[in-house]
């Protein structure tokens, strides 16, 4: 979910931008340690940027200042974590601000800390949880894309409702028309990455040997 520009007052561009830059710059240098380290996953995060793009860009008009969409940032989230998917992201949002009028360059900030922060965190703790329940690989798939899809929107509620009104009743108001196009978005991303899931479980289960190596590397370093 994008806000368009020019719906958030300039202060609030200015917190968003400072909050969500670190992990910006984070993930690059992950990336770029990833490149170097692990030359085999260029192709796995070109496909986790595509996924972003690609669903991303199919918008429905939503709420003055903003436009449902799906995010695609749960399958990065799950294999490589918050920061590089923060960037992802961004690359993905300033392409679309630029290219396709869709969100905007002042509002960046806080499209980023909404769809490539807080979404993918949520997805990646949902994915790590489920896992070690035992859930299965689509089905711990299928909740991570869809809760990094609603909590996306339910930031978003949150940000507009800090820049109009600061209000209980503003923030239902948000999220009830927000709930009517994001509700199904959210549910039918998280389909489609179960069912991609389920196709990379049966043809190349070693994608997500990806996410088990990493996660392993960041607990005996921590």
């Amino acid at each position: 979910m994008h806000i368009m520009e020019g719906f958030l007052d300039p202060i609030w561009c200015v917190v968003w931008f400072i909050i969500a830059i670190p992990f910006v710059v984070l993930g690059a240098k992950k990336i770029i340690e990833l490149m170097r380290e692990h030359p085999e996953h260029k192709m796995t995060i070109a496909l986790s940027g595509a996924f972003i793009f690609l669903l991303s860009s199919l918008k429905l008009p939503s709420v003055t200042g903003s436009s449902s969409h799906p995010t695609g940032t749960g399958f990065s989230a799950v294999l490589y974590g918050v920061c590089v998917t923060s960037f992802l992201a961004t690359i993905v949002l300033i392409f679309q601000a630029l290219l396709l009028a869709h969100g905007g360059l002042t509002t960046l900030g806080a499209n980023i800390f909404s769809m490539g922060v807080v979404g993918p965190f949520v997805g990646a703790l949902i994915w790590v949880l489920l896992r070690k329940a035992k859930a299965s690989i689509p089905v711990s798939m299928f909740f991570a894309a869809l809760f990094a899809d609603l909590i996306t929107y339910v930031v978003t509620s949150i940000q507009m409702t800090l820049n109009h009104g600061q209000s209980i009743d503003a923030f239902v108001s948000f999220m009830t028309n927000y709930a009517a196009t994001q509700l199904p978005l959210a549910l039918m991303e998280g389909i489609l990455f179960f069912m991609f899931a389920t196709y990379l479980v049966r043809n190349k289960p070693e994608i997500f040997d990806i996410a088990e190596s990493l996660g392993k590397k960041k607990e005996a370093t921590a």
